[in-house]
């Protein structure tokens, strides 16, 4: 899909990170100005090392929880994409202050310096885990039901405070509920590893993966391309019906871990025959953790043109074949 948007400044909060430094990425490439605010706490910059010296792109070494960083980095934007934010349900469970520092008062410092600087549109990651204990599926974005971790919980109050800000202040504003994305420059390491990742870092060491319970919770993984559209979608809607709403942002299909295990041995197994073999070790379920996850993407098909090019089958062969050259 070709979507035109050129010549605009466009902030990426988290710029640094998997899903913030493929935007940065994206954006350049159509030749816009971008600004991206990090404080490398899980971003790395590695990942922006190829444009660093790219003449269009600023990077603020700074921090969302401080104010004058987001007024700073704010300043003559036309968009802002919010990525910035500590992900992790385990993190936030283990370290519920910190993760509602940086996800709901530095998303507040957001909002007030995109206000105060005139942004024309906010667009912010939201997070599928907001559904919490809703057994309804597919998830359609208007039925939620109680978040079940802290890390949740902050990202509903991201989508309220976003809500007020519209309706108060006038300021645009378009969340996406990220559906499980993974692809490249996702980071395999460390205690906070989002699955795909981590379940091929592991394959490609000849190590056995770890699933949590018996491998049938079913998730929406959805590939890191798909993402990007939306959110440049989100940007260049005219649509008055698009702006101060949520949208879901998935391929809209489902598969468990059992699936998802099966598909990464298969597709490493071409690189490495031995992979096919490695046995896969089952541990207890962990605390927090949605049983499924599977999105009704109709309002962002109908109202942003959203169209999900990328099957996990299709993302999982070019982000396993990423993985084996870079890791």
């Amino acid at each position: 899909m070709n979507i035109e948007l050129s010549n605009k400044t466009i902030l990426v909060t988290g710029g640094a990170g998997f899903i913030g430094s493929n935007l940065c990425e994206a954006l350049l490439n159509k030749g816009n100005k971008v600004v991206c605010l990090d404080n490398f706490a899980t971003g790395y910059r590695k990942s922006i090392e190829e444009f660093i010296n790219d003449t269009n792109f600023t990077l603020i070494d700074g921090d969302i929880r401080k104010l004058e960083d987001c007024l700073k980095a704010t300043k003559d934007v036309d968009y802002v994409l919010h990525q910035a934010a500590l992900g992790s349900v385990p993190r936030s469970i283990k370290d519920p202050i910190t993760s509602n520092d940086v996800n709901v008062s530095g998303f507040l410092n957001m909002l007030v310096a995109s206000r105060d600087n005139g942004v024309k549109r906010f667009v912010y990651a939201a997070s599928s885990s907001t559904y919490g204990d809703s057994e309804s599926m597919p998830k359609v974005e208007d039925i939620i039901g109680k978040p079940l971790s802290p890390y949740a919980i902050t990202k509903y109050v991201n989508e309220l405070y976003a809500d007020i800000f519209s309706k108060t202040y006038g300021l645009e504003t378009i969340g996406l509920r990220y559906f499980n994305v993974f692809g490249r420059n996702q980071d395999p390491n460390g205690a906070y590893a989002a699955v795909i990742p981590k379940f091929v870092s592991q394959l490609i060491k000849g190590e056995s993966p770890v699933i949590y319970g018996d491998g049938n919770y079913s998730r929406d993984f959805t590939y890191i391309d798909n993402v990007i559209q939306a959110n440049l979608l989100s940007m260049v809607t005219t649509n008055q019906k698009a702006i101060n709403t949520i949208y879901n942002v998935a391929y809209g299909d489902r598969n468990t871990l059992n699936d998802l295990m099966r598909y990464l041995k298969e597709y490493l197994s071409e690189f490495d025959s031995k992979i096919s073999n490695i046995k896969v070790i089952y541990g207890p379920y962990r605390a927090g953790d949605i049983p499924h996850s599977h999105a009704n993407i109709d309002k962002a098909k109908e109202n942003l043109n959203y169209d999900p090019q990328f099957t996990l089958q299709q993302g999982l062969k070019i982000a396993v074949k990423w993985y084996w050259e870079n890791l």
